[in-house]
């Protein structure tokens, strides 16, 4: 694969500070890029606001039409896109092609919801009451590290869709696609500074999009940690915030499931894009009566994970992101932990392979608090009622799976578990056509689906008095 061409970043450089980027495969730089300051992010304010007003007063059908042309676009350079998020995040190439086309989609999704942004007429007495549903103003969007393209899609589509200008400040690690999404969206005609990328560090030009007064709303994706700051600093203004944090999801298996279809599903509900991923389901509850089956039929399904160069079309696996996202997940598992262990490559790159413990007490650290890598900790359930209280024994409550065949159960035990997004027999989490967010401590809010639009918007009551 030829490496992407150079990008023109749309931001004024730093004179001072400028961030490498690292292909995580190799520990190789393969861009620098100057981080924006705090008075660029101000400048960048300024701009957007400009921006918004013109395309708050463009046509709806003259946003969609504009929003479809910025997704046919997306759609033109897709090979490019995902190239440069397997270049810059480590991503398989499969699941880069997915990435873009996903970021593509969310961009005609929206679209066409720019037109039915209705609001309502409340029947009152004494005349005609209406609502109309106005834009926020400069939305901005903060996006990780792990998904870099999609997330950035999830809170830029809808908002600039509801008449909004977006700034994103990508993650120091990830900035080209989104630097590359900017340039695509010039292509396609939108206003000049409608969108624009502030790459740069979290506690500059984030803490400054965060602060500033003339931004509207904030949209984060990242660690819990960080969500509770951002949180934090926006009441000071009485900031409107979106927020997707982490996750511990489980994946209960009933001993009544189709135990052959659970196995296999079970390596990729934890090991896609490398446990890098808040929806991973790493804490595996099986029933005890099956439970020594099911580690005999996964052992195999683990070893045979294809780890490597994730620009390979057979690689399943790729790197982590970073030397520190990789000691962080080597500390939760000693030398002598007793799991079923995958393999993964030596030398250069931050690899680290399958792993899932088999023998952890609930409380463990491991078991109860978020890896973000490729592993998982099996633990055995008694009954449904022992499922459900281990199902919701963490802070987190993002997502989950039940296998099961007993629909009946599956019912009880999605209304009982206590997560946004449920699957059963299935590890699917993430539709653009579905409401996504979670419970507790993963955060606060809902994207994608038919509503994302609205999260955008203020309400507006008008009276119209019909009395002589």
């Amino acid at each position: 694969m030829g490496a992407p061409p150079l990008l023109r970043t749309h931001v004024r450089p730093s004179l001072t500070v400028e961030h490498h980027v690292l292909n995580p495969a190799t520990e190789e730089v393969v861009r620098t890029v100057p981080a924006t300051t705090a008075a660029e992010v101000d400048a960048a304010v300024a701009r957007a606001a400009t921006a918004q007003r013109q395309w708050a007063a463009a046509t709806p059908a003259d946003r969609a039409r504009l929003l479809r042309r910025f997704a046919a676009v997306v759609d033109d350079h897709l090979e490019e896109l995902a190239g440069l998020e397997v270049l810059e995040a480590g991503h398989t190439i499969g699941n880069a092609r997915w990435e873009a086309g996903n970021a593509r989609d969310l961009l005609d999704y929206a679209a066409g919801g720019v037109e039915r942004l209705n609001g309502r007429q409340i029947p009152v007495p004494g005349g005609l009451d209406i609502t109309v549903l106005e834009p926020l103003g400069v939305v901005g969007v903060i996006a990780p590290w792990n998904f870099p393209m999609p997330i950035a899609a999830w809170g830029t589509a809808p908002a600039l869709a509801a008449g909004n200008a977006v700034l994103l400040k990508p993650a120091e690690t990830t900035p080209l696609t989104a630097l590359r999404l900017a340039e695509l969206a010039l292509e396609a005609g939108l206003p000049e500074h409608l969108f624009q990328v502030l790459p740069g560090a979290g506690d500059v030009a984030g803490n400054a999009l965060v602060e500033h007064p003339g931004v509207a709303k904030i949209v984060f994706t990242g660690s819990t940690w960080v969500g509770k700051q951002i949180m934090a600093k926006c009441a000071g203004r009485v900031k409107r915030v979106t927020l997707e944090l982490g996750g511990k999801s489980p994946n209960i298996v009933f001993a009544d499931s189709d135990l052959d279809a659970a196995v296999a599903a079970t390596p990729m509900s934890f090991l896609d894009n490398s446990g890098q991923d808040c929806c991973a389901r790493t804490r595996i509850l099986v029933q005890r009566s099956v439970y020594d089956r099911f580690l005999d039929l996964l052992a195999p399904a683990i070893a045979s994970v294809v780890v490597g160069d994730p620009s390979d079309e057979k690689t399943q696996m790729g790197p982590l992101i970073s030397r520190t996202q990789l000691d962080r997940v080597r500390s939760y598992v000693p030398d002598d932990a007793k799991a079923i262990r995958g393999t993964a490559p030596e030398g250069p790159g931050f690899w680290f392979p399958p792993t899932i413990l088999t023998d952890l007490a609930p409380e463990a650290p491991a078991a109860c608090e978020e890896v973000f890598g490729p592993v998982a900790a099996v633990l055995p359930f008694e009954d449904e009622e022992d499922a459900v209280r281990l199902a919701n024994a963490t802070e987190y409550g993002l997502s989950g799976s039940i296998w099961t065949r007993d629909v009946g159960r599956a019912l009880r035990v999605s209304r009982a578990v206590q997560a946004g997004n449920l699957s059963v027999n299935s590890h699917s989490s993430v539709r653009y056509w579905t409401p996504f967010g979670g419970y507790k401590q993963s955060g606060l809010g809902r994207e994608l689906g038919p509503d994302a639009l609205t999260a955008f918007t203020e309400t507006k009551n008008v009276f119209i008095s019909t009395e002589a």
